[in-house]
């Protein structure tokens, strides 16, 4: 069980830093540091990368919370 805890840890801790990554690549272009279309785009296409494997691991964990096998439910519900 502990080993669980250390692996969700993990996994939101890096589910924190992509969405951080996220947050700076928006700030960039509102703050208009972007000069140029390619810096642009290729921001653009990080902030889809970061998106997309955040979601995918979001996705992971809402599949092993409701698969309800033995060692994959997440119990989030920490009042019983």
């Amino acid at each position: 069980k502990e080993d669980l805890v250390d692996e969700l840890t993990i996994v939101y801790k890096i589910q924190k830093e992509l969405k951080e990554q996220y947050q700076q690549i928006a700030d960039a272009m509102i703050s208009g540091t972007i000069d140029n279309m390619e810096k642009y785009k290729y921001m653009i296409g990080q902030a889809h990368a970061y998106l997309k494997i955040s979601q995918d691991i979001s996705n992971l964990l809402n599949e092993k919370e409701q698969k309800n096998e033995k060692g994959t439910v997440i119990k989030l519900d920490t009042k019983n």
